[in-house]
């Protein structure tokens, strides 16, 4: 009779004899336990290495263990089989098997001689672990790595790069420092934004809105376009561009005051020779008078960003006009080179 909530080992009758106590326990083991004699033949073969090779016993007991193996891995198994003769234990290690499918496992074994009751050595017990799943986790954790090693690498480009041009514009030390930490913050709020959404991209709208927020004057903004999602590069630069036009307008222009206004638009056109391109669009205005002297970024790090940098780095090209009561900047690029491919009608 099963006695609920009890272990295989502990349903045992106590007067069990112990080859019966330790075959049950081989037996309900999760990990393949096989053994062999020194003709590398199968003598024993548990219900895990039924579910881990794909062989049911009968199938495998009475067979050489080298169906399992690899062709180009066959010489192990005779290292193995010299080392047991010796009695040594092969602690675990990493190797390669074969399913009955023909697909290949990643199994780490631990290889211990058998002794017969004299002593004497006659076999092999070898347990078998697959470890497809860790190998798998230990790929995508490096493939992240050097991935974030390259992102990082950007980054500190780029942050070198705001150091290098701004220093060329200001000679006050509390000056530099207010331009570069709010900067590096905008850097970081394009990056918060890839973070959420797995470096997968993020919506032009969301991104026009997170840079703008720290501005206030949520009134005095309007977006419009359809639904694009950006690649990771389009959203590193572009929100770098919007950093630059936000504060520029929250000093001397739209935002400055209680009556400008800011419209961001955004749309797809086709472009003549062939597929389409991004149109993206910062116009803003203000009453005259409170830009009769404008200070708009003369030859500054943010006309480096809009006219240069954002649109080399999505291979298009930028228009910046400015007026007394009025910024307009239009940047189009290739579609391919910045919005996430399906987004929309791309």
């Amino acid at each position: 009779m099963t006695l609920k909530g009890k272990s295989d080992l502990e349903q045992m009758p106590p007067d069990l004899d112990a080859d019966a106590r330790l075959a049950a326990i081989v037996d309900s083991s999760f990990d393949a336990i096989i053994s062999k004699n020194l003709d590398s033949i199968v003598t024993t073969w548990n219900h895990a290495a039924e579910h881990l090779f794909g062989y049911v016993a009968e199938e495998m007991i009475g067979r050489s263990i080298r169906i399992l193996i690899p062709d180009a891995l066959q010489s192990e198994e005779v290292e193995i089989i010299e080392r047991v003769r010796t009695g040594e234990r092969i602690a675990s290690y990493e190797t390669t098997r074969r399913h009955k499918s023909g697909r290949l496992i990643a199994v780490s074994l631990t290889v211990s001689p058998i002794l017969s009751r004299s002593g004497e050595i006659v076999g092999a017990s070898q347990i078998a672990r697959d470890i497809t799943e860790t190998r798998e986790k230990e790929r995508q954790i490096k493939m992240l790595m050097r991935e974030v090693n390259h992102r990082v690498k950007n980054q500190f480009a780029v942050i070198l790069s705001m150091v290098r041009e701004t220093s060329k514009r200001t000679t006050d030390p509390a000056e530099f420092e207010d331009h570069i930490r709010a900067r590096i913050m905008a850097l970081s709020r394009s990056h918060d934004l890839l973070v959420t959404s797995e470096w997968s991209g993020t919506s032009l709208f969301d991104l026009v809105q997170e840079h703008l927020r720290p501005f206030g004057h949520e009134s005095q903004i309007s977006m419009s376009g359809p639904l694009l999602t950006l690649q990771p590069n389009a959203v590193q630069h572009l929100g770098m561009a919007f950093h630059e036009l936000g504060t520029n307008s929250f000093k001397y222009g739209a935002l400055s005051g209680e009556t400008g206004l800011v419209n961001v638009t955004w749309r797809l056109v086709d472009r003549s020779e062939g597929g389409k391109k991004m149109e993206l669009v910062w116009e803003e205005t203000a009453p005259i008078a409170a830009n009769s002297t404008p200070a708009v970024m003369r030859n500054g790090f943010g006309s480096v960003v809009l006219q240069r940098v954002a649109p080399q780095s999505l291979s298009g090209n930028a228009t910046f006009e400015r007026v007394p009561g009025h910024l307009k900047w239009v940047l189009t690029a290739p579609a391919e080179n910045a919005i996430v491919k399906g987004s929309q009608e791309l």
